[in-house]
């Protein structure tokens, strides 16, 4: 039978005393966890950061933060990967194009599904314009460019966290606004 000296415990995970210890432990991990969810590093990227953000806000009250991270991460990848499926990009309605349904024309659609659809497209537009520029141009770098709030960050020059902020902002307002017209909940 083996005796186990008082410094050795086989049970109990390992307990960090910072923020910054789980991070250099776990982000590795972390990354190929998220990337088998998303298939794309830069939106795994993203996925690990805003959840060690999220942990940040509540370090101190989180008891097992492993755990509490990889839940975290599974989530908000699969959020990611739902959202990436209703993403339509707006690339495709240049404004000196006089038919956008033609590039939108989903065949599985019913006609009167597809009217309400392009309207639905349009109303994104108008909110889209509403923005200011900085928040457009954001939202441009993220969705038509696909970057990383890391990658918007360097080219804009601006935090990675305000990128996060402006963005989150600039995405609740136009929820906002488009549940008010009905075209989300």
């Amino acid at each position: 039978m083996a005796v186990m000296r008082p410094d050795e415990t086989s049970a109990e995970p390992p307990k960090w005393e910072t923020i910054e210890e789980l991070f250099a432990a776990l982000e590795a991990p972390l990354l190929g966890y998220a990337l088998r969810y998303t298939g794309e590093r830069a939106q795994a990227e993203d996925v690990v950061q805003e959840a060690f953000m999220k942990l940040h806000a509540q370090f101190e009250s989180v008891e097992q933060p492993r755990a509490w991270l990889y839940r975290t991460v599974h989530n908000l990848a699969l959020n990611t990967r739902r959202a990436a499926g209703k993403t339509v990009s707006l690339d495709q309605f240049s404004e000196a194009d006089d038919s956008p349904a033609a590039d939108t024309a989903d065949p599985a659609l019913l006609p009167d599904e597809q009217i309400i659809r392009l309207e639905g497209i349009g109303l994104v537009r108008i909110s889209l314009a509403a923005l200011d520029a900085r928040s457009r141009e954001l939202i441009r770098l993220k969705f038509n460019e696909d970057l990383s709030y890391k990658d918007i960050a360097a080219r804009t020059g601006l935090t990675t966290g305000n990128v996060g902020f402006i963005l989150h902002h600039a995405l609740k307002t136009m929820a906002d606004e488009l549940a008010k017209t009905g075209v989300a909940p």
